[in-house]
């Protein structure tokens, strides 16, 4: 799929997301119990489940990735995503999550073990998310206006980055019978964020 607000092409990955693109919004949706998630207490060293992801390569160097994200939310942990991929247990989420029942912005970086975090709740379905590579890292951002950030996360996944990274969007469902999302004012944009923790 060729989004044009996004400069690579985009490749549906893991369950059929019904991705959608028409006037500069992308939407898509999460069948009952998908999710991509490796609990840190479990025996398993594979995601639990899966779920639709549209993923692509980015150009070489410091990039942001940012939109808009919406959720129909219906049951706990009903999420849409920006997503990080390196490696199949090297891989991140920056989520709008109903968690449990209410809407928050939450965070999950996998290094063959999944780890959760919940950052601060949202009024509404909708919030901006952003995604940044910043040399060998990674950052999470969000924002209830798309003016000023709320830094949430800064991280690394490890050797597997070294390779091909990839990046791009998720819709998710994980105990629920499946919801939509939607992702309007998406921008690809070259260049690092201005600075991790100071709202740019």
């Amino acid at each position: 799929m060729d989004i044009p607000e996004v400069p690579f092409p985009l490749e549906a990955h893991g369950p059929d997301g019904h991705w959608s693109y028409e006037d500069g919004v992308l939407t898509g949706r999460a069948g009952p119990r998908q999710d991509r998630f490796v609990p840190p207490d479990g025996d398993a060293l594979e995601p639990a489940s899966d779920a639709p992801r549209l993923l692509g390569a980015p150009p070489e160097g410091d990039f942001r990735l940012v939109a808009r994200v919406s959720v129909g939310f219906r049951d706990a942990f009903d999420a849409g995503v920006l997503y990080v991929h390196a490696g199949e247990r090297a891989w991140a989420k920056l989520c709008l999550e109903y968690s449990p029942d209410v809407p928050t912005v939450c965070t999950v970086v996998t290094r063959g073990r999944s780890d959760d975090a919940n950052s601060f709740t949202v009024d509404g379905d909708s919030v901006w998310l952003r995604v940044s590579r910043t040399g060998r890292a990674f950052a999470f951002h969000a924002s209830r206006d798309g003016v000023r950030w709320t830094f949430v996360r800064f991280f690394t996944l490890g050797e597997e980055e070294a390779g091909a990274v990839l990046v791009g969007f998720m819709a998710q469902s994980p105990v629920g019978e499946g919801c939509a999302v939607r992702y309007d004012h998406i921008a690809f944009r070259p260049g690092g964020p201005g600075g991790l923790r100071d709202g740019g």
